[in-house]
């Protein structure tokens, strides 16, 4: 199974020169280690970034993502502020994310609005990290199965469609469970709880296709370089997406170290 740590910068950092200095920054400690890094790294700038950040990393064993696509065109078309996959892909990206609780919120994406954008990402074959994840109030509920359920019909619903999606599916799909409540607030579940949720996860994806029964599925919420290797000894989590510490060489690289480790 390959093990993932992704790093969501978000809307950071501010300028092109904070965004060239880290990258900078993150290679020359990755060429520095005595031993290479065991799991795929990759990076999600803002969009405005992607594209100087893809060109410093070519060559390396650092991904670039997109952090959004339009649901309007794979391609082209008359829709002002959107960027299409071709365009992401176009400027260096080779996957991209979806469903972020940020994006689900702020933005009002809906079910069928993630699907125009899955099949648009699949249509020009860049992989998508679906995330997924409960709210507090879900939670506190104990819907936290109910709620992932909901969310990942949406992949049911793509299989349903037979929409034509080129390579197969189980080679450009990561699941990123991110309960909402954990998100950048220093609240952590239990390793056991997110561990049986993403056994979970991955009944259900296995239920929907045979194809689908390997896929791997990380962790993100508050991880950091002191709970990283918590998470990272249990067999069900497969990596982490990560938000703020990514921003940081030390923390990133620890976290990535801890998973690392793990999956040798």
């Amino acid at each position: 199974m390959q093990t993932w740590v992704i790093g969501n910068w978000k809307q950071n950092p501010a300028t092109s020169h904070e965004a060239g200095a880290l990258v900078q920054g993150l290679l020359a400690a990755i060429d520095a280690k005595s031993a290479p890094i065991a799991c795929q790294l990759m990076v999600a700038p803002s969009s405005i970034h992607l594209a100087a950040v893809s060109t410093q990393i070519k060559g390396t064993l650092l991904l670039a993502a997109a952090q959004d696509i339009s649901a309007h065109s794979d391609s082209i078309g008359a829709y002002t502020g959107d960027c299409s996959a071709q365009q992401v892909a176009d400027a260096g990206a080779t996957w991209i994310l979806l469903g972020h609780s940020e994006r689900r919120q702020y933005h009002q994406e809906s079910h069928e609005a993630l699907i125009q954008k899955l099949s648009c990402a699949l249509k020009q074959n860049l992989g998508v990290i679906f995330c997924i994840g409960e709210t507090q109030a879900q939670y506190d509920d104990d819907q936290t199965l109910d709620v992932i359920d909901e969310q990942l019909s949406l992949i049911k619903d793509l299989l349903e469609q037979q929409l034509e999606i080129g390579n197969p599916l189980s080679e450009r799909l990561l699941i990123a469970y991110e309960p909402v409540w954990a998100i950048g607030t220093g609240k952590v579940p239990t390793v056991a709880e997110v561990s049986a949720t993403h056994q979970h996860i991955k009944q259900t994806l296995a239920g929907f296709s045979a194809e689908l029964a390997n896929i791997s599925v990380l962790y993100g919420g508050s991880v950091n370089a002191d709970n990283a290797q918590d998470f990272a000894t249990d067999s069900m989590i497969d990596g982490a997406l990560v938000g703020g510490a990514s921003l940081k060489v030390e923390s990133f690289l620890a976290i990535a170290d801890a998973f690392g480790q793990n999956s040798e």
